[in-house]
């Protein structure tokens, strides 16, 4: 699963989701012209995207085929928005802020996943976005107040607590942002990183008990390389 059972919008991220990054919020006809004036700004095809990911990451090895299309419509996004209204927040408030703006779900995307032993699983996302757009995105923040939070899935509590690294450096300018979530005694860590490129945005999702901010930068750094010698 893409995102987990982290509130995206919280995140401003891209999936990860993905996401990636990006949310679930519904967008009407408006957005989805201003997703095709974004894509003749931005000049990128979701078929140029999914040939720009990631194919052997160090460690890791391919979950699936890649998926590429207008991001609302891509399988990962579309199971993240079903199973996000499964949870129950206790701060609602964070589950609605989107500090980067809502994401248009018609902009070209891409996305693939891998897997490791261990139990760590990688999610990259693209997403072709004018450069003011990935902007906002990468110099979003976690709304005050929301660095800890529960959620609520069935009848299982679980407890998350935010980490937000100062801004990086990472392509034209990152963000990182981790989560540690403890559901009874087992703890997880997904660490989430948001780069700007020329026209187009990479995001990084690591998950897994053993996930660290060094291993989500540096596969950044990667994903940011590959789609620099791929995308014209």
């Amino acid at each position: 699963m893409t995102h987990r059972l982290l509130p995206i919008a919280l995140l401003a991220a891209a999936a990860a989701t993905t996401a990636g990054c990006g949310g679930g919020a519904d967008q009407g006809p408006p957005a989805q012209a201003a997703g095709r004036a974004a894509l003749a700004g931005a000049g990128y095809t979701s078929d140029q995207l999914e040939q720009a990911l990631l194919t052997e990451p160090s460690g890791y090895r391919r979950a699936g085929d890649p998926d590429s299309g207008e991001y609302g419509t891509l399988a990962a996004i579309q199971n993240f928005d079903q199973l996000q209204r499964q949870v129950k927040l206790d701060k609602p408030r964070c589950a609605a802020a989107r500090p980067g703006g809502a994401l248009d779900r018609s902009v070209p995307a891409a996305i693939a996943t891998f897997a490791k032993k261990g139990g760590s699983s990688l999610t990259e996302t693209l997403l072709a976005l004018p450069d003011d757009a990935a902007e906002r995105q990468v110099k979003a923040r976690v709304p005050a107040g929301c660095q800890t939070f529960r959620t609520l899935v069935g009848a299982t509590w679980s407890e998350h607590e935010v980490m937000e690294p100062p801004p990086g450096t990472l392509g034209e300018g990152s963000r990182t942002v981790g989560v540690v979530s403890t559901t009874g005694g087992s703890n997880t860590k997904t660490w989430y990183v948001v780069a700007r490129g020329r026209r187009h945005l990479v995001t990084i999702s690591l998950y897994g008990p053993n996930a660290t901010r060094e291993e989500a930068e540096g596969l950044a750094g990667q994903a940011i390389e590959q789609a620099r010698r791929i995308l014209p």
